[in-house]
C-alpha cells in the first residue's frame, strides 16, 4: 500500500512539473512575440537563453517518467498517463523551439522599422497560449470534452493565420527589403500555427489516454 501511495504522489509531482513546464513555455511564446512586436533584441536574446531551462525540464520529466515505469511497474491505466507525460514533454520542447525561432526573427530584423504595427500576430499568440493551457488542463483533469474543444480553437487559429498570410501578400511589392521583412513575419505566423498543432496533438493524446480511441482534432 505504501508503495502505491508513493507512486501516486510521484505521479502527481510529475504532472505538476508538466504544468510548470507548460507555463514556462507559454511565457516564452509571449516573450518572443513581444520582442518581435517591439523589435526588442534584448528580450529576444533572453527568450533564446531561457530555452535552456526548458531543455533541462524536459530531461528531468523524461528521467522521472522512466524511473516510475522501471521501479513501480505501473498498471496499464497509469502507464498510459506516464507515457502521455513523455509525449507532452516532447511537444512542449518543440513549442519552446518555435518561440526561439520567433525570437531569432526579431534579431534578424534588428535595426529595421516594422512595415506596420503587429496586431494579428500577437492575437494569434494569445490564442495559441490559451490552447496550450487548455490541452494541459485536459491532461491533468482527464477531460475528454476539454481536449475535443481544441479542434474548434485550432480552426480559429487557422483562420487568423490565413488572414495574416493574405494581408502580408497584399503588402508585398517591388521593395526587396520590405518583402524580406514581410516574409519573416509570415514565417513567425507559421511558427505560431505549429504551436497550435502541437496543442491539438496533446489533446488527441488525452482522448486516446482516457478512451483508448484515436480522434483527429487537426482536420
Amino acid at each position: 500500500m505504501d508503495n502505491r501511495i508513493n507512486f501516486h504522489q510521484s505521479l502527481d509531482l510529475l504532472q505538476k512539473d508538466l504544468l510548470d513546464m507548460g507555463n514556462n513555455v507559454a511565457r516564452l511564446i509571449r516573450q518572443a512575440v513581444q520582442s518581435l512586436a517591439r523589435l526588442d533584441e534584448g528580450l529576444a536574446r533572453q527568450t533564446i537563453e531561457e530555452d535552456d531551462q526548458i531543455d533541462e525540464m524536459t530531461a528531468r520529466i523524461e528521467e522521472d517518467s522512466l524511473r516510475l515505469i522501471a521501479l513501480q511497474q505501473p498498471m496499464a491505466s497509469d502507464l498510459r498517463i506516464i507515457s502521455m507525460a513523455l509525449k507532452i514533454a516532447t511537444d512542449l520542447e518543440r513549442i519552446a523551439d518555435h518561440a526561439v525561432d520567433i525570437a531569432k526573427i526579431c534579431i534578424r530584423l534588428n535595426g529595421q522599422e516594422l512595415v506596420k504595427p503587429l496586431e494579428d500576430i500577437p492575437r494569434m499568440a494569445e490564442l495559441t497560449q490559451n490552447m496550450l493551457q487548455e490541452s494541459l488542463l485536459a491532461y491533468t483533469e482527464r477531460d475528454v470534452h476539454r481536449a475535443a474543444a481544441l479542434a474548434e480553437k485550432d480552426d480559429e487559429v487557422d483562420k487568423l493565420y490565413s488572414v495574416i498570410v493574405n494581408d502580408i501578400i497584399m503588402l508585398m511589392g517591388t521593395d526587396f527589403s520590405k518583402n524580406r521583412q514581410l516574409s519573416q513575419l509570415m514565417l513567425a505566423a507559421h511558427f505560431l500555427e505549429r504551436v497550435a498543432d502541437h496543442s491539438t496533438n496533446i489533446g488527441e493524446g488525452v482522448i486516446f489516454m482516457v478512451t483508448g480511441k484515436r480522434k483527429d482534432l487537426n482536420v
